[in-house]
Formats: C-alpha cells, structure tokens, sequence
C-alpha cells in the first residue's frame, strides 16, 4: 500500500483563500469509487491505498479546482511507497507515538 501527501494549489484566481478547494477535494474523496483513506492536514492531505488507485482519485482532484475556473493548478505530489513490509498512514503514527512514549 501506498502513502501519497498531495498539495493541490489554483494558481491567479480572485482570492487568496484555499479552503472551498480543500473542501471540494475532501467530496470528491468521500465519494471514491476506489478503496482510498485519506486523512486531511493543515498543510495537505495524505491518501493512501493501490497506487493504481491512488493515481486515478489524484487525477480527479487536480481537476477540482479547474472546475470552480482556475486556469492554472500546482499539484505537489509525494509518494511513500513502502514493500518490504505493509505501511498505513495509522502505522505510520503509531510508531512514532511509540518512540515517543518509550522516551
């Protein structure tokens, strides 16, 4: 399984506010057809699944803001794609929080 941060950025629209676009882009990821989690950050927001998937729901999303008439979009896109041994995003965290409660 694959871990993917992906930052979706519209580029020269009339506002410098981002969250309808967030929001748009968590929709359409509520609404997967695909077996995706996802989880929604400050910053970004993390999906994880088949990287067969994940590219397909990734593709849908840079559409998103080109759909409210953005003419130019800046997707960031990170790829974690761990297969030496199974990886989640909660996995991921738990490790950490272990480390840090055995500190």
């Amino acid at each position: 399984m694959a871990i993917v941060e992906l930052t979706i950025i519209p580029i020269g629209t009339a506002s410098t506010s981002l969250s309808q676009y967030v929001a748009d882009i968590q929709q359409v990821l509520e609404q997967a057809a695909e077996p995706v989690h996802f989880q929604m950050t400050a910053m970004s927001t993390i999906i994880e699944g088949d990287l067969k998937h994940l590219f397909a729901v990734i593709q849908r999303l840079h559409e998103v803001p080109f759909h409210h008439g953005a003419v130019r979009v800046s997707t960031s896109i990170k790829i974690d794609d761990r297969r030496d041994k199974p990886s989640s995003i909660e996995q991921k965290m738990k490790s950490v929080r272990q480390k840090l409660h055995d500190s």
